[in-house]
């Protein structure tokens, strides 16, 4: 009898079903399922099982039938399950009951080396060579293009989310916290979950908050738009507050937005009860505008601070931002993926383990340009030499000793006692 047993997909398997899939999701190519669109076939019935080694959810598959055709659109297994089988038998369950619907034809679309290949080649599907994938994404309307130009907005690429290499901690607070109550809306509904509309990311310089903030609109396929208020205020004459409330009013054009504000502290320091403050009217300002801009759907604010204790407690008030999430400098964990993603040219040569080591205070900023440093010097020096060696682990090492490190004890000291202080997740 093999250790696992296979049954129907339940709605409260989603948050082992959400660890599962960013388990196989590969970090090079994206789905062309969307966890959206899997989790929607299955909560509508469409063939959908998991298979399961006591309580622990260790694999799933499902497919969308459509007539007598259908499509594999999930095989999700857990990275130490792998190879055991659990691919094939869920394949063979899945079939089962698709036969069961009439289908006779049964497709799959993976990014290449995605797991659950072996167990398609196991199950007798067979690779469609000289087959070439089109897609294409409605973009913004016509008017909503003109007033995204104008704000200084884009439409990002798609991968950012998964090309946040480390931070996984941080990528988990906020997928769940974040994303999923948004592209899930249904689901959010159904057990009381409001989507977020505006969220806090806080912490020291470089951790990588304002990564975060593109790559969540990125991952929702919103476009971002960033307000500057050195660039607000100089362009009106009639102060910040009054370009806040302009800029803001524009925004309400769009059918969709991520807004995002860096360094918002400059705009919404704790206000000093003088009349005469200068910032007194625009954090004010600011706090009138957000409630009407939680009004609406498709919309969130979006605000980064590298010093959460100095903006206004007004600001801070549950009500206005569902969540205050800090982003912390990256654990040797991450800082193992960060360097990985960085010396992918250099293969072997390095010891990412030592380059981890020195690299203690490194925010993933310092990291990149460490990088970029020793990859630099190993260019120049082939110029010069022309001894065609490539960069290896000194290098690096010497880029480290160069490199003054975002992060000091003491700032992570603040760090700490602010996230005792100030997380609201």
């Amino acid at each position: 009898m093999p250790p696992w047993h296979l049954r129907d997909y339940h709605d409260d398997d989603l948050d082992q079903a959400i660890q599962i899939w960013d388990q196989s999701r590969q970090a090079e190519a994206e789905s062309v399922f969307p966890v959206s669109e899997v989790m929607a076939a299955a909560k509508a019935g469409q063939p959908a099982v998991v298979a399961l080694v006591g309580d622990e959810l260790v694999g799933m598959a499902v497919a969308q039938a459509d007539g007598r055709r259908a499509w594999v659109v999930l095989l999700a297994l857990a990275s130490r399950w792998r190879e055991r089988g659990i691919g094939s038998a869920l394949l063979a369950e899945l079939e089962r009951r698709l036969r069961a619907l009439g289908v006779r034809h049964v497709s799959a679309l993976l990014p290449a080396g995605a797991a659950g290949t072996k167990a398609l080649e196991n199950s007798g599907y067979r690779l469609r060579e000289g087959l070439t994938y089109y897609e294409k994404l409605e973009p913004p309307g016509a008017d909503n293009a003109d007033v995204l130009a104008a704000l200084g907005g884009r439409v990002l690429p798609g991968g950012l989310w998964d090309a946040m290499a480390g931070m996984e901690r941080e990528k988990q607070v906020v997928e769940r916290r974040v994303v999923l109550p948004l592209t899930e809306p249904a689901l959010a509904d159904r057990y009381g979950v409001a989507p977020p509309k505006a969220v806090i990311l806080f912490g020291p310089p470089g951790t990588g908050k304002t990564s975060f903030a593109k790559a969540v609109a990125s991952r929702l396929g919103w476009p971002f738009v960033e307000l500057f208020p050195s660039r607000l205020a100089a362009d009106t004459r009639e102060g910040l507050a009054a370009a806040l409330r302009e800029a803001f009013t524009e925004l309400a054009e769009l059918d969709s937005v991520l807004l995002f504000i860096d360094e918002v502290e400059e705009i919404a320091g704790a206000r000093s009860g003088k009349a005469v403050d200068p910032g007194h009217g625009v954090t004010n300002e600011l706090l009138k505008i957000i409630p009407g801009f939680r009004e609406h759907d498709a919309r969130m604010l979006v605000c980064a601070t590298n010093s959460v204790r100095s903006l206004d407690a007004a600001f801070l008030r549950p009500g206005r931002f569902d969540y205050v999430i800090p982003i912390g400098p990256p654990d040797p964990t991450a800082r193992a993926a960060i360097w990985a993603r960085y010396l992918r040219a250099a293969g072997d040569a390095v010891d990412i383990a030592r380059l981890v080591a020195a690299s203690e205070l490194f925010t993933p900023a310092d990291i990149e340009f460490a990088a970029r440093k020793g990859a630099q010097a190993a260019f120049e020096r082939e110029l010069t030499e022309r001894g065609d060696r490539p960069p290896g682990t000194e290098d690096f090492m010497t880029a480290i000793a160069d490199t003054r490190p975002t992060l000091t004890a003491r700032a992570l000291e603040e760090f700490t006692e602010d996230i005792d202080t100030y997380s609201r997740l």
